[in-house]
């Protein structure tokens, strides 16, 4: 394949510990590659003004794809500051996003056993859009759901659905909403999405309210295959999918456009460990194998999941999931695994 060209965002926080360390993980890989480093964040806002600087979307464009760490955002309003993350996702319309939740060799930590679930979220619409005002003692905030972002979801988990059915997977994609309330918008997504449903007869279309699938996922999640919801239902049930193998510091994720993809690990970025040398890195790292997987070279992020596999299982782990071992010592495994 050709040279490999990866923009590495570092972020705030545990963002600068965790994506240096993919890094080397990628450099230790057996293929061609280039880093080409780019800034985002809080602290990149405190210095230029802009928490997304031009040169940085540049940047990812011309790579195409992109690692970033985690954002520092402030929970008050704060003129001119916008989460980068959420900028490039409306940016380069990183419509999909996708959050696999697999289960790990961590049961001293509270994984759950054969839990394999891919959870497909819209990624730039809903109360995302920033379209929030205030009315005197009101607040108000607008949702936005359309045909277009519906469909180009809907068809994105029922083709993935498919892909793992391939695989030996169930090839079941349960729609989730919450029709029976928000009539319009959720009745719109539902729509849409059984209508795309109908182009898939290979695969099994389900739907469920969002409220009840909450509950399964902590009941018994290994009767989900593939769930494809709108953007804040997904955030929130990813995050809880991630509580069932070990939390947020393992949980990788990707934004998926038509010309540009972001990776990045689900956890943000930790102001509280920050600098201390023991974050996890393995969210960041299971990211780029999601890179890897998308760049073409399935086998390498199958080998990459299969190090860090054998590294947990060794019992190489940082603190938040059990363990003694630094950022450092993580990578290290995980390198000297890639190289046995």
């Amino acid at each position: 394949m050709p040279k490999l060209r990866v923009c590495a965002i570092p972020g705030d926080g545990i963002g600068q510990e965790v994506i240096p360390a993919a890094m080397r993980v990628l450099q230790a890989l057996p293929l061609e590659s280039e880093i080409v480093a780019a800034e985002a964040g809080w602290d990149c806002f405190q210095r230029y003004g802009t928490a997304l600087p031009e040169e940085t979307i540049q940047l990812v464009t011309a790579c195409g794809r992109a690692m970033f760490g985690a954002t520092s955002s402030p929970s008050t309003k704060v003129a001119g500051y916008r989460s980068p993350i959420l900028g490039m996702r409306q940016q380069f319309e990183l419509y999909a996003n996708l959050r696999p939740t697999k289960s790990l060799p961590l049961s001293e930590a509270g994984c759950r056993a054969g839990v394999d679930l891919l959870i497909v979220r819209e990624n730039t619409e809903d109360l995302y859009v920033g379209r929030e005002r205030r009315e005197g003692d009101t607040a108000i905030a607008e949702r936005v759901i359309t045909v277009k972002g519906s469909q180009r979801i809907a068809q994105v988990a029922f083709q993935l659905a498919r892909q793992r059915k391939a695989q030996g997977k169930p090839g079941v994609v349960t729609i989730l909403h919450k029709a029976n309330v928000l009539k319009e918008t959720d009745g719109l997504f539902r729509q849409v999405c059984l209508e795309v449903a109908q182009d898939f007869p290979d695969i099994q279309a389900q739907e469920m309210l969002v409220d009840a699938a909450a509950m399964w996922l902590v009941k018994d999640p290994t009767r989900f295959d593939v769930l494809v919801t709108t953007n804040m239902f997904g955030d929130i049930l990813s995050d809880e999918a991630a509580g069932l193998v070990g939390g947020l510091g393992v949980a990788p994720s990707a934004n998926i456009g038509e010309y540009v993809a972001i990776f990045e690990p689900v956890h943000g970025s930790a102001p509280d460990i920050a600098g201390k040398g023991i974050a996890n890195p393995v969210g960041a790292i299971l990211s780029l194998a999601l890179l890897l997987e998308h760049a073409g070279v399935p086998e390498m992020a199958q080998r990459l999941e299969g190090a860090v596999e054998a590294t947990l299982a060794a019992g190489i782990r940082t603190p938040d999931i059990g363990g003694k071992a630094t950022t450092a010592e993580v990578t290290a495994a995980i390198i000297g695994r890639l190289a046995g």
